[in-house]
C-alpha cells in the first residue's frame, strides 16, 4: 500500500492544462518534485487535498479514498501550501490553539519541540513574521500532529541558506523515522542533498518518476566548441544550450556508445535546464 497514490489527475485551465498525471509515493522515502515555475507543481498538490477542483482522477492515501475519508486523512498528513495566510494580526498562540483543535493526536511536546528549534516567538502575529518564518510556522503545524505524510509546496522558499539546511536534515530525521515526505523545489541542490526519489513535471505531465541516481544516471553532458553540430549529435540530443564557445548536449546515457563522443556526469540542475530549453538551442 503506497501512502499517496494518485491517478489520471486532470485540470484544465484557460492558458495550462494538467494532463492526466500519476504517481505514487514510496514509504518512508523523500521525493522531490520538481519542474519550472508553471509546470504544473502547486496545481498538482493543491489538487490532491480539493482546494483546487480536478475535472478527473482519483488520489488515494493509505488506499483510501481521500474524498471519502477526508477528516481521518488529514488527521494523518501535514501539508503545507505556498502561501498560506493566517490571521494577519492574531498572535501565533492564539492560531495554534484553535488548529490543535482539529486534531486528535495533537503532541503539545512535539509542537514546543518545533517552535524552539525554529527560534518562534508566539506572541508574534504572522504580520510580524518574514516569509521564512511564516513556513516555519506552517512546518511547526504540520509537524506536531505525529502526521505520517509531509506534503509541502516548496518549503525551503524565502529560507536563508542555514535554515535551508536545517529543515533538510529534519526531512532526512523524519524519513530515518518512517515518515514519507514530498516537496516540490526549484533548488535543486535541495534535491541532491536529501532526495530518495524524483517526481518531473514539464508543462502540466509528469515526465518522469524515478529514483534520484536512476535519473541523474540516465543522462550525459557533451560540450562542442563552434556553431555547428554534427547532425547525429543533434538528432540524439534530449537538450541543447549555448555556450560561449559552442554547445553543450545533454544526451541519453544509452546513447552515448553509438556516438563515439566525450561525456560527462549530468548534475539534476543541468539535466534540468536542458530538458526545458529543448533541442533548438
Amino acid at each position: 500500500m503506497f501512502p499517496l497514490e494518485v491517478r489520471s489527475l486532470s485540470k484544465t485551465y484557460p492558458s495550462f492544462r494538467l494532463k492526466s498525471v500519476s504517481f505514487s509515493l514510496e514509504a518512508g522515502k523523500i521525493t522531490g518534485f520538481i519542474g519550472r515555475n508553471g509546470a504544473g507543481k502547486s496545481t498538482t498538490l493543491k489538487s490532491l487535498f480539493n482546494l483546487v477542483h480536478p475535472e478527473s482522477g482519483t488520489v488515494r492515501f493509505f488506499g483510501e479514498n481521500f474524498t471519502e475519508h477526508e477528516i481521518s486523512i488529514k488527521c494523518r498528513v501535514g501539508f503545507v501550501a505556498g502561501g498560506t495566510d493566517y490571521y494577519p494580526r492574531k498572535p501565533l498562540h492564539t492560531i495554534t490553539g484553535v488548529t490543535k483543535l482539529f486534531y486528535h493526536d495533537w503532541d503539545d511536546g512535539d509542537y514546543r519541540k518545533y517552535i524552539t528549534q525554529f527560534g518562534l516567538d508566539e506572541s508574534k502575529t504572522p504580520s510580524q513574521l518574514s516569509t521564512g518564518m511564516k513556513v516555519k510556522y506552517a512546518l511547526a503545524l504540520a509537524l506536531s500532529h505525529h502526521a505520517e505524510l509531509l506534503i509541502l509546496d516548496e518549503p525551503t522558499s524565502g529560507l536563508d541558506p542555514v535554515s535551508r539546511d536545517e529543515l533538510l536534515d529534519l526531512f532526512m530525521e523524519l524519513s530515518r523515522k518512517g515518515t514519507t515526505v514530498l516537496f516540490s523545489t526549484h533548488i535543486t541542490s535541495d534535491l541532491d542533498k536529501c532526495a530518495d526519489n524524483i517526481l518531473y513535471i514539464k508543462d502540466g505531465a509528469i515526465l518522469a518518476e524515478s529514483t534520484l541516481p536512476a535519473f541523474s544516471g540516465s543522462y550525459r553532458l557533451t560540450e562542442v566548441a563552434g556553431d555547428t553540430l554534427p547532425p547525429a549529435l543533434k538528432k540524439k540530443a534530449a537538450g541543447l544550450r549555448r555556450t560561449k564557445d559552442g554547445y553543450s548536449v545533454l544526451l541519453q546515457t544509452a546513447d552515448t556508445p553509438s556516438l563515439a563522443v566525450e561525456t560527462n556526469p549530468a548534475s539534476l540542475e543541468e539535466i534540468m535546464i536542458h530538458l526545458e530549453r529543448g533541442v533548438n538551442a
